[in-house]
């Protein structure tokens, strides 16, 4: 399989529609006005050098009765990257459902299929690019925060394996309905990327296990588990993994705190070989940014994790920044983290991040002489 991304440097952005803790749903596209600006934000990024994004269809929107679907927001988002050459890749389920669905309702399954299938038709209808989707992002992430710690609906707690189950059980039947109507689809499985570490009270063996929970709905899609639920390797065709600087933590404990200055955390290349090795897949980040006066930094610090992993012979095609504009807080939408590519006014305006952006369009110099899939 050929590299599909159109740019090695992509741009993410967020996209979350689920219900907060507060029993409020959340739309970022709408707190953001990327809805609004979709075609500014594209162009931002075509002046850097960005050509492929990642994006969300926000199922609780488009779904506007039981299997009744409006894509017309969508479709906006198409028509304005088809005009402008941005490449698309597009979440069904970034951590929210209609207001009526959970992922352990009976009718779950059948209406994630079905939501699957309508876009695809949708999507074949009204776009010239080939179609790439990630069915359910972060399953590992969303089951736990929805499952453990009330996060989401069903707002649970010691549940995160029933709810992991059900979402890997969505996600096949989704994939393989999304196979059947366009059996060219690229099927893209973003899960996060973590490292935890010894407490000093866990045995060997205790800590490999709680390490190997991050794998479990890969595994689970791939058919090395719970066979049960129909999965196989041929279900998916790219790994994305999310990967951030409080991804390495002390099990029980605290993170393990970026900048490193004592060698603690364990290099990402490191982390990159090893889910590569399990799966067998082309692998890309998915997933990755920092915050406040960090983001450069961190970002030279992945570009330099990434190019190793490339001159180790690995096929790793990517690197997504995320978000592409400045994201809040999902429980406190007043509140923002100071992230982004942009930054964000009170009016939403893009305030470009000049340090971050210089050092972005360095980083895109550096991968084109690497040998890496030239920008387009």
């Amino acid at each position: 399989m050929q590299n599909p991304f159109s740019s090695f440097f992509l741009g993410g952005f967020e996209c979350a529609d689920h219900i907060n803790r507060s029993g409020e749903r959340v739309n970022l596209l709408v707190t953001t006005q990327h809805h609004l600006r979709v075609e500014e934000d594209y162009q931002l990024l075509i002046d850097i050098g960005i050509c492929s994004v990642r994006e969300g269809i926000c199922w609780s929107s488009v779904e506007i009765s039981p299997g009744v679907f409006d894509f017309s927001e969508v479709l906006n988002r198409i028509k304005i990257a088809d005009r402008l050459g941005v490449q698309q890749i597009w979440d069904m389920i970034h951590f929210g459902y209609p207001d009526d669905l959970f992922p352990t309702h009976p009718k779950f399954c059948e209406r994630f299929t079905q939501l699957c299938v309508a876009f695809v038709k949708f999507y074949k209808a009204h776009s010239t690019q080939p179609l790439m989707i990630v069915p359910i992002n972060e399953i590992s992430f969303l089951s736990w925060f929805s499952g453990d710690v009330r996060g989401t609906v069903p707002f649970l707690e010691k549940s995160g394996w029933d709810l992991k189950y059900h979402l890997c059980k969505a996600a096949i039947l989704g994939i393989k309905a999304i196979k059947e109507k366009d059996p060219s689809a690229i099927i893209i499985l973003v899960e996060p990327l973590v490292k935890v570490h010894q407490n000093g009270e866990l045995s060997d063996e205790q800590l490999f296990k709680i390490n190997e929970y991050q794998f479990e709905a890969a595994d689970m899609i791939s058919g090395r588990i719970c066979p049960e639920l129909g999965g196989n390797t041929d279900l998916f065709d790219i790994l994305g993994v999310n990967y951030y600087w409080n991804c390495q933590w002390i099990e029980g404990g605290e993170t393990v705190y970026w900048p490193d200055s004592i060698n603690a955390r364990v290099p990402l290349r490191k982390l990159l070989f090893g889910a590569f090795l399990r799966y067998e897949k082309p692998i890309f980040i998915s997933e990755t940014g920092h915050f406040g006066a960090g983001r450069v930094e961190w970002l030279q610090e992945i570009a330099t994790e990434c190019q190793a992993v490339i001159k180790a012979g690995i096929p790793f095609w990517g690197v997504c920044i995320y978000p592409v504009t400045d994201r809040p807080n999902w429980d406190d939408l007043s509140e923002y983290s100071n992230c982004g590519i942009f930054d964000l006014d009170e009016e939403a305006n893009r305030l470009p991040h000049l340090e971050y952006i210089v050092e972005l369009k360095h980083q895109q110099l550096n991968f084109i002489n690497e040998g890496s899939r030239k920008l387009v």
